[in-house]
């Protein structure tokens, strides 16, 4: 078995364990982004008061909306990354080893490269898995009608029961999110938001700049200091980690919200602020109806 075939696997069996530990809260980050407000409008719920509003009027199994197309597209998107990831790899090293005998480098793959890689391989994944996506965040954000709780169980007769029941729509399954975005926007209508997901890619880069810029800074600053000291502990290198990403994470963090909104199910009829034609779209409204707060939605909880 190949070196690449194995990390896909490896990767994708990660991913699926993952996805069912965190997958409620998925749901509910998922549902905050997508929730359309007006400047200055504060979020109504907190995550675990969402969760509990989720469950009573939509019953625990919304939480799990997509579960299924969603464990797909994790095994889909952690195998196809390392995948491509080992292919991309075998390539940089063969080409490192090649400049290595005409005299540059020292066969290595630098940094640089290693970024490049990374890149190459995310925009791979996210070209092969977005459709798989777009189904996910339909199914996560459509709302089940309210679970009949106002009039009382004590007061529905069995008659009335058994009316309620039959004009219960059915779940919303794989193929009925499958067949909304198809109606709303053909084939292409899978691939929406793909733009600010591909943008996304450069998380990890964001993240190793920022990581690099404070390390540096940290060395200086000890260099300069009377101890003559420059150099850095583990806990300080696992804080400066820990800060790169969380740098990372606040400036990527509205495309994941503009995708979102993208993938969601659309406004088509009345009020057209919601209702986005695309990225650039998505994002001037969210700027003129929102402000900035609408691009940070479900931060906390992401």
């Amino acid at each position: 078995m190949s070196d690449a075939l194995i990390n896909g696997l490896a990767g994708a069996g990660g991913g699926i364990i993952a996805q069912l530990i965190t997958y409620p809260l998925q749901t509910v980050n998922t549902r905050q982004q997508t929730e359309r407000g007006l400047k200055k409008e504060k979020s109504k719920l907190g995550t675990i008061e969402q969760m509990l509003q989720v469950i009573k009027h939509e019953g625990w199994e919304r939480l799990y909306g997509g579960l299924a197309p969603s464990l797909a597209g994790t095994a889909a998107s952690q195998g196809v990354y390392y995948y491509f990831y080992q292919i991309f790899r075998n390539k940089a090293e063969a080409a490192a080893l090649e400049r290595r005998k005409m005299g540059v480098g020292d066969g290595s793959v630098g940094m640089l490269s290693s970024l490049v890689v990374a890149a190459l391989s995310g925009c791979v994944n996210v070209l092969f898995t977005n459709p798989i996506w777009v189904v996910v965040t339909r199914m996560q954000t459509y709302k089940k009608n309210l679970k009949k709780s106002e009039p009382g169980p004590e007061l529905l007769t069995a008659q009335d029961e058994a009316v309620l029941a039959a004009a219960e729509p059915p779940p919303f399954g794989t193929t009925h999110a499958i067949q909304e975005v198809y109606d709303e926007a053909g084939v292409l209508g899978f691939w929406r938001g793909v733009f600010p997901t591909l943008i996304m890619v450069s998380n990890p880069s964001i993240q190793f700049m920022l990581y690099e810029t404070m390390l540096k800074k940290l060395k200086q600053r000890r260099a300069l200091s009377k101890k003559d000291n420059s150099g850095v502990t583990a806990l300080e290198i696992f804080l400066l980690g820990a800060l790169a990403k969380l740098g990372a994470t606040v400036v990527t963090y509205p495309l994941l919200v503009v995708k979102s909104r993208l993938q969601a199910k659309q406004v088509t009829t009345g009020d057209k602020r919601h209702h986005y034609k695309g990225t650039s779209d998505a994002i001037l409204k969210m700027i003129r109806y929102e402000g900035l707060y609408g691009f940070y939605k479900g931060m906390g909880t992401k």
